[in-house]
């Protein structure tokens, strides 16, 4: 069984001899670990620093496409390598590589096809208290909607089978972590976490650049990974809350109506109707996003047996 251990890298040539130290090199009941590093358009000698090191795979970007795209281009790079499981960690060497086995447990074991390593913030030293209760949270609310137990959401450290692996499609330019999480929930992937350690910090996040636009982003892709796969939930709260509210104005007009008013509250019966129209038309918007959605699911379906025949046909081109 191969596992091949890839990091996403932008302008890592500091930290990234430490992060490919830390990962080990033999694991109980995995024959071969390779390590595969996905160079994200660096502007220093990241790439040279990664050969230095012994990494047995480079994948360069031109240009800097983004910590969600390179996340994915490095699965496919992975699954075109034959990999059978694949651990993805940071290039600013955050995640403790030595927990890789920990991490790869529940997979070996049969009990999950997606491990999270739940990095147990509260006791990170260097997280100031706002970004503790902000991932807190940011879990909270993604366990919600993907209908998990995932403790860290958040989290880079992770591990998944190569079906898990062929089954994600990371769509968002932000981060991967929240959407592929929600996408697992929605697709019964089963996921496990497990806790892990983390190593002194090295630099400031480049995700995290104040909180205000953190939260806009991530609150963006939750929005809009739930809306991918559960439209006609979404769309029909929608309109059920503004007929709701539609009702308030409603019952106001008819009450001073009848009490012989009704010609001095005209604005609440025009606030009523236009409430009812959105309403409807979140209720109609609902059922074309729905069948939409399940066009999308034969297309997903669609492109996973794509990229499994290219990907077969790979390894049989290089030999494996």
């Amino acid at each position: 069984m191969k596992l091949i251990v890839q990091i996403p890298c932008f302008n890592e040539e500091q930290t990234l001899p430490e992060t490919v130290a830390d990962i080990p090199r033999s694991i109980a009941g995995i024959s071969a670990v390779e390590i595969l590093v996905i160079d994200d358009g660096s502007t220093d000698q990241t790439v040279q620093v990664a050969r230095d090191a012994g990494v047995d795979h480079i994948i360069q970007n031109r240009c800097n496409m983004g910590l969600a795209r390179s996340f994915q281009k490095g699965l496919d790079a992975c699954l075109q390598r034959g990999a059978d499981i694949i651990v993805n960690t940071d290039g600013d060497n955050q995640y403790c590589g030595a927990d890789i086995p920990k991490l790869i447990a529940p997979i070996l074991e049969g009990r999950a096809d997606l491990v999270i390593g739940n990095r147990q913030t509260d006791s990170i030293p260097h997280f100031s208290a706002n970004k503790k209760r902000l991932q807190k949270l940011g879990s909270f609310i993604v366990r919600r909607v993907s209908g998990t137990e995932v403790a860290d959401a958040v989290s880079g450290f992770r591990a998944m089978t190569r079906e898990t692996a062929l089954r994600l499609n990371v769509v968002s330019s932000f981060s991967y972590t929240i959407e592929t999480v929600i996408q697992a929930g929605k697709k019964n992937i089963a996921i496990a976490s497990v806790p892990v350690r983390t190593n002194p910090k090295t630099r400031e996040s480049r995700l995290y650049k104040g909180l205000p636009r953190f939260l806009e982003r991530s609150v963006t892709t939750m929005v809009r990974i739930y809306t991918m796969y559960q439209p006609l939930r979404f769309f029909s709260y929608l309109g059920l809350i503004c007929i709701g509210t539609g009702l308030i104005p409603s019952v106001r007009f008819l009450f001073y109506y009848l009490a012989g008013q009704g010609e001095g509250h005209v604005q609440s019966l025009i606030l009523a109707a236009i409430l009812f129209i959105m309403g409807f038309q979140f209720l109609v918007a609902a059922m074309i996003t729905d069948v939409v959605s399940r066009n999308r699911q034969l297309l997903e379906e669609t492109l996973m047996r794509v990229r499994r025949m290219e990907i077969d046909r790979g390894k049989d081109h290089n030999g494996q």
